[in-house]
């Protein structure tokens, strides 16, 4: 076995020589060029170990079958949760970003047109992955045009692959737990008893939540994305969220949020650094700087549909008894 040097590990070379600042090329004193690329150059390296996380776990659920027993959903949930994580690392990188001034990026940021983080490929493969289909894209006629014919092709390529989004809503979809089979002949349905009691429930002014029950756990619509029945299992898991095997279940969509929200942070704090720096003018890949950001803050949420059936919880104490078979089939097998 070959000794291993550190800096050849880590090809130190090709990294710390990776910075050619352009101000160097044209003779133009600009000293906070360098920030800007290591800063840009970071964000780009933690792109890539989001995707190698985020890409296992598209892997894990691709197969149809996620075994609990097996701790698979607890290696997802620990890697959504690492993400996360590095999000939050990308946010407080805006820190070091921002103590470069508006005069001190002026000094070179001409010289950099047309690039633009716009022409991230990494940003743009991790939103297709996780579910952001190009229909859903903000700006979608400009979403691509800043990128070479083969980046786009690549970026395309992926509108045929499933997303994270539709693989965790097939999971929902086959919870066998509601099946008629678990509950005892001649009760009501239990989504019809979980309808009543969250129907009782409605305060002045959220009556018309009664319709939306029925258009996101029975009917559907062609607005929403997650399925009616994957829609119930959600929610099913979130009441029961206690059982032993819904209380991993229940972290892993608490990490999927948590993944939209570090991703919405970073975007509003990139929206800020932005207006910070340019004001109103726009970007120098031509899109409209802060305008476009902050459409795509908005618009870009990925898992919200799972954060909507917060709407439909109620207290526990309210919630019909699970079946004795049920509640045997929750425990782990031994």
């Amino acid at each position: 076995m070959s000794n291993v040097y550190y800096p050849d590990y880590l090809q130190l070379d090709k990294i710390l020589g990776a910075q050619a600042p352009e101000s160097d090329k044209h003779g133009v004193k600009a000293h906070d060029e360098m920030l800007f690329i290591i800063i840009h150059q970071a964000y780009e390296l933690w792109f890539k170990q989001i995707l190698h996380e985020a890409g296992s776990v598209i892997d894990m659920f691709a197969d149809k079958h996620v075994d609990d027993n097996g701790g698979e959903l607890n290696i997802a949930v620990h890697r959504l949760q690492r993400v996360k994580t590095i999000l939050d690392v990308l946010v407080h990188q805006m820190d070091v970003m921002e103590t470069m001034t508006p005069l001190d990026f002026l000094d070179f940021r001409d010289l950099l047109r047309p690039a633009s983080g716009f022409q991230s490929m990494q940003f743009k493969i991790l939103e297709a992955r996780l579910g952001l289909r190009m229909e859903a894209r903000f700006g979608k006629q400009y979403y691509t045009s800043q990128l070479t014919p083969a980046h786009k092709a690549e970026i395309d390529a992926l509108e045929k692959l499933p997303t994270l989004f539709e693989l965790v809503n097939a999971w929902l979809e086959r919870m066998p737990f509601l099946e008629e089979r678990y509950w005892t002949a001649g009760d009501k349905p239990f989504f019809q008893q979980l309808e009543e009691l969250y129907t009782k429930s409605l305060v002045k002014g959220e009556e018309a939540n009664a319709a939306l029950w029925r258009t996101i756990f029975v009917d559907g619509s062609a607005e929403r994305k997650l399925s009616p029945a994957a829609c119930r299992s959600a929610l099913f898991i979130m009441l029961y969220r206690d059982e032993p095997i819904f209380q991993q279940p229940f972290r892993f969509l608490a990490a999927l949020l948590d993944l939209d929200a570090g991703m919405a942070t970073w975007r509003s704090r990139h929206v800020n650094m932005v207006h910070r720096m340019i004001g109103l003018r726009v970007g120098t890949g031509g899109s409209t700087g802060k305008a476009y950001l902050k459409g795509a803050m908005d618009s870009h949420y990925i898992f919200s549909e799972i954060a909507d059936l917060s709407s439909f919880l109620f207290e526990r104490r309210k919630l019909p008894a699970l079946p004795d078979s049920l509640r045997s089939s929750l425990g782990f097998a031994g």
